[in-house]
């Protein structure tokens, strides 16, 4: 197995001082963290009881048997979910050379109505994740600081700017925008993305509002088995779009990483978008010129876990593209982290894989795609 292990896909949970740095006009509206009813600490959008309190999404450090849904303090989480130092020590005991981090609570600012306080939160966020957090060691974290893509691609691509100059190497999009990815709106984005030569990232449904009814409701404490089994498949949805709508044609150089999703499902994707694709060529709707399997690998890559399914399927040679697409990844210090047993996980998925293809999934893709 190779000796380097990129996690493609980490999390922070924010400190209660990560919105501090937002101008005076706002900062009695900002989010803050709070005591909520089941004694567990948690983000408050509109200063009253949080609805939910830390628990599935800072599991680490936790055997399974001791998974909560809610009701920790702040006290009780790891340091490594907030504090740089600390994580790059978790990723040490974890063997991990490389993590790439999204945010947490402060995703919930795409819902904000006043979109300036939520562009003075998400600035403020920006700042934390890049001159705090990634600053512990830039060369070892890779944050992604969020880019306001509802407020106008003004806003978003001065946002981008504003980040890259500030040692960004990538950037966060919601799951949810108000507009899809594949709407003409978003031509200056990609374009800007393509210029500065940086990926851009969702985490499947991740952000924003919700475009249809979820019968799990996240930001109410409402979880289940199955909620967290759909939203591995949650984005398809914008993928397929994204892809048969011509957006990656027309942007050769834009690359995108789909968060948390695994990659056993990219064969059935990318065989039913090339049928697809082959079935209405003479029916002169199509957006693109050539398949749209191409893509994977080239622009688009996935972050997986031990998706044990795709590990076989890659291990059996049929379909080159998913060495090339996934990258793995170990989702601290979320419920289904695969801290601090990452190194043994990862020997067992990449046992009798090609070399060149474990080291591809475990740190090449994300390493020549983030520039680490």
């Amino acid at each position: 197995m190779t000796t380097r292990i990129i996690s493609a896909d980490c999390h922070v949970n924010e400190p209660p001082h990560v919105f501090d740095s937002v101008p005076a006009a706002y900062r009695d509206r900002t989010p803050r963290l709070m005591r909520g009813a089941d004694g567990g600490d948690g983000w408050s959008f509109d200063g009253k009881p949080p609805k939910r309190t830390y628990g599935v999404e800072a599991m680490a450090g936790r055997t399974k048997d001791e998974h909560v849904a809610s009701g920790l303090r702040f006290d009780d989480i790891l340091p490594g979910n907030y504090d740089g130092a600390a994580h790059i020590a978790d990723m040490e005991r974890d063997g991990v050379d490389v993590s790439v981090v999204y945010p947490a609570q402060a995703i919930f600012t795409y819902q904000e109505p006043d979109r300036g306080l939520a562009q003075a939160c998400i600035r403020a966020y920006n700042d934390w994740i890049l001159g705090e957090f990634q600053a512990a060691d830039p060369r070892r974290i890779v944050g992604l600081p969020m880019l306001p893509v509802d407020d106008g691609m003004a806003a978003a691509t001065a946002e981008l700017d504003r980040v890259l100059a500030a040692g960004a190497k990538a950037a966060f999009l919601p799951g949810n925008p108000e507009r899809p990815y594949h709407d003409p709106y978003y031509t200056e984005m990609w374009t800007a993305a393509e210029r500065n030569g940086v990926p851009l990232t969702y985490h499947r449904t991740f952000g924003g509002k919700p475009q249809e009814a979820d019968w799990d409701n996240v930001a109410a404490n409402n979880f289940s088995a199955a909620g967290t089994v759909h939203r591995f498949f949650g984005s398809t949805k914008q993928l397929t779009y994204m892809a048969l709508g011509g957006v990656f044609e027309r942007h050769p150089g834009l690359r995108l990483v789909i968060g948390e999703v695994n990659f056993g499902w990219l064969p059935f994707w990318a065989q039913t978008a090339d049928e697809q694709f082959e079935n209405q060529h003479s029916m002169g709707t199509h957006r693109i010129t050539a398949p749209p399997s191409g893509i994977l690998g080239e622009q688009v890559f996935v972050t997986v876990l031990d998706d044990r399914v795709g590990f076989d399927l890659a291990r059996s040679g049929a379909y080159p593209y998913l060495a090339k697409a996934a990258m793995f990844s170990t989702d601290y210090p979320h419920s289904v982290c695969l801290w601090p047993n990452t190194r043994k996980i990862a020997d067992e998925l990449t046992q009798g894989l090609a070399e060149a293809d474990a080291a591809a999934i475990l740190a090449g893709n994300a390493a020549r795609i983030y520039g680490v």
